[in-house]
């Protein structure tokens, strides 16, 4: 890879990194884990992950089990659930809290659907946010003489070569998920 684009091309790959890690806090029907990264359970006044307090596990294709290691915690745990956009109610038999994942309507399929495309599109912009900025270095270095002008045109085909490049990833990220959501 050409020198000048090494930086952006990290920046570009850490939009699509965490891209695909919004998309994995999507539910599509099957329980996973990720979906619970966002949810934060007071802990003693202080703001704290569940899966720093709690081991979770898939017992069955729709069903995670909240296993505490602080068994005080459960109502905690269980009420943050609740406040949050999950969408899903809590089971607490005294020892793990079961989250029973439904099946996804089609109304909710399709609201999924356009959470993923937003997603999409919002990486896309933060893409193309970094290209312009790009653009405006490399002209800075034009206007100081320390690029030629040919150097210019040449620098700013490989900015959008490589945005294209992102831009078609994420888009082919997004059909996937989608495909995904849609399939369940």
């Amino acid at each position: 890879m050409k020198e000048h684009l090494k930086l952006y091309d990290e920046k570009m790959t850490k939009s699509l990194g965490a891209m695909s890690h919004e998309f994995s806090t999507i539910r599509a029907g099957r329980a996973n884990p990720a979906v619970l990264d966002k949810i934060q359970v007071d802990y003693y006044g202080v703001p704290t992950a569940i899966n720093a307090m709690a081991a979770i596990s898939v017992s069955e294709a729709r069903t995670l089990v909240i296993q505490p290691w602080d068994k005080s915690t459960l109502k905690a745990i269980e009420k943050a659930i609740l406040a949050s956009d999950l969408g899903i109610n809590p089971a607490n038999d005294g020892n793990v809290i079961r989250l029973n994942f439904p099946q996804p309507t089609e109304e909710r399929r399709k609201e999924l659907a356009r959470q993923v495309a937003k997603v999409c599109e919002d990486t896309k912009v933060a893409v193309r946010s970094i290209r312009r900025d790009a653009m405006e270095k490399y002209k800075a270095m034009k206007k100081a003489s320390e690029i030629t002008e040919d150097d210019l045109k040449g620098y700013e085909k490989d900015i959008q070569d490589l945005t294209d490049k992102y831009c078609k990833e994420a888009d082919k990220a997004a059909a996937e998920k989608e495909k995904e959501i849609m399939s369940v």
